[in-house]
């Protein structure tokens, strides 16, 4: 049975125990959440991770990082040193969001390695197979896209994403070619270009009960992917986006009714001033199930630092209610990241879903803030590297910058206000 049904049978999972324990709460408390639908977590039955999370209400907020392979670059080894950065940063899940190379050899090692969630986007591979035979993208077949979905899980991913909401509806607020950027997921590419070229619905949308019964067979989260999330700022919260928000709804609350645990996602590209009514919309459509969201990105003008931007739309959007943020490194939009941003994207990601939590009133964040307030005004250092968010990085700026006397740091030496207090 999947978690969702065993929770709704008044069942504790071994999986809602650790979760509980980690998340300092009550198992009966996590239970009714996920009988609800409004807390999850993924967990392949045919896989195992050492750690496995719970996103959604009343849990703190969760990070994912991506990676995988491009065409261009399609070295498994450096996508493993990906993962252990990753991990090492602190992120609670993974997508594998692989092109190029040997798609299930790279999938099936990550999935082995990964003590964390694993997540994907079958429908790539469907892709990448059907130009492998010559043909073009369009040429795939429902066949093809429910045989990549039942592949994935069969391997042993915890959650996959399926981009179900883009239907022949959403192609009429298309055709006037308002939006700058136009469909920027690139699952959503597929499907759009696949429904146009066809003149036929999203095989995904019309599949959606045999997609549903795959998941629950092997105990997979789906995760309902936004292909018409915007890819630009003035491209936020159009007519398209909205359109499938609905239809995503619809299809949330299908996936629960069919014993399937699940998530929506969300943009995207987003002003400041949209992101709480945006995550509210979402919440209210559909009913409480958990949002993940890309950043939102808050600015188009900031290539380099888009881990910074995505940070600063990602702590609005959990604090507002989201449960998951997905990563964004330094390289989004100009290249491949590497192991480094891969650190730095999770790291950033972490540091908006803690503010979040903070804003939320999760215990657990508010006490982690007080023990490192406590340490900074005792001037105890160790305490300081050993409590804060990256040791690493604290300790390596403290030692380059290390004063004289060393009960203080070089910005303030003898003029620290805490060391001036303690003579009061």
């Amino acid at each position: 049975m999947t978690q969702l049904q065993q929770a709704r049978l008044n069942v504790i999972t071994p999986e809602m125990r650790q979760v509980a324990r980690d998340e300092e709460v009550e198992p009966e408390f996590l239970r009714e959440h996920i009988a609800e639908g409004k807390v999850i977590i993924p967990a392949n039955r045919r896989r195992k991770a050492t750690k496995v999370c719970g996103i959604g209400a009343h849990l703190k907020t969760k990070v994912n990082a991506n990676i995988g392979t491009s065409a261009d670059y399609a070295d498994v080894a450096k996508e493993l040193e990906k993962l252990k950065a990753a991990e090492e940063a602190g992120a609670d899940a993974v997508m594998d969001l692989s092109t190029g190379g040997d798609l299930r050899a790279i999938r099936k090692r990550i999935i082995d390695i990964a003590t964390i969630a694993v997540g994907s986007v079958p429908i790539y591979e469907a892709a990448v197979k059907a130009v492998q035979r010559k043909q073009s993208i369009v040429d795939m077949t429902a066949a093809d896209m429910l045989d990549a979905i039942r592949l994935h899980c069969e391997d042993g991913v915890d959650f996959i994403t399926v981009h179900c909401g883009a239907t022949k509806g959403v192609l009429n607020h298309l055709k006037n070619k308002s939006r700058i950027c136009g469909v920027v997921s690139r699952g959503g590419t597929f499907l759009v270009e696949w429904m146009i070229h066809n003149n036929r619905e999203n095989p995904l949308y019309e599949q959606y009960d045999e997609i549903l019964a795959i998941a629950k067979e092997y105990d997979v989260t789906i995760s309902l992917g936004d292909a018409m999330r915007p890819g630009a700022i003035a491209d936020a919260f159009d007519r398209a986006q909205v359109y499938e928000l609905n239809v995503l709804a619809e299809l949330s609350q299908r996936a629960l009714e069919a014993d399937v645990q699940v998530m929506v996602e969300g943009p995207g590209h987003v002003p400041l001033n949209q992101i709480v009514s945006h995550v509210q919309l979402q919440k209210e459509l559909c009913k409480g199930v958990p949002f993940y969201v890309l950043g939102p990105i808050v600015t188009d003008i900031a290539p380099g630092y888009d881990h910074i931007t995505s940070a600063i739309g990602g702590a609005i959007a959990a604090s507002a209610g989201a449960d998951f943020l997905c990563y964004v490194t330094p390289t989004e939009h100009l290249s491949l990241p590497g192991p480094a941003d891969v650190r730095s994207g999770v790291m950033t990601a972490r540091i908006a879903a803690h503010a979040a939590d903070i804003a939320k009133g999760i215990k657990s964040a508010i006490a982690w803030d007080k023990r490192m307030s406590q340490f900074r005004r005792n001037r105890d250092w160790e305490g300081q590297f050993n409590t804060c968010i990256d040791p690493l990085v604290a300790r390596s700026i403290r030692e380059k910058g290390r004063p004289q006397n060393s009960e203080v740091c070089s910005m303030c030496a003898e003029y620290c206000v805490f060391k001036l207090s303690d003579k009061t």
